[in-house]
């Protein structure tokens, strides 16, 4: 079973904001999916195990924004 953390990110205001945050994050280690709301700004990282909170946070800041928390589990 896969595991999902939702983040809060800042900054992100169109398509284009959620496809590079997209785009770094797939680039992780470990992640298999991403989704993002830009809307709520929520960022759902999935992998097969948890992926380390500070490789999430440096590919988000990678793509110029910033993780402002975590959500909790649902």
């Amino acid at each position: 079973m896969a595991e999902a953390t939702t983040y809060t990110v800042t900054g992100m205001t169109c398509g284009h904001c959620a496809q590079a945050v997209r785009d770094e994050l797939e680039r992780v280690d470990g992640v298999t999916e991403v989704s993002v709301d830009v809307a709520t700004g929520a960022v759902t990282v999935r992998g097969e195990q948890p992926v380390p909170d500070e490789r999430v946070r440096a590919a988000v800041e990678e793509a110029g924004y910033e993780v402002a928390g975590q959500q909790p589990a649902v």
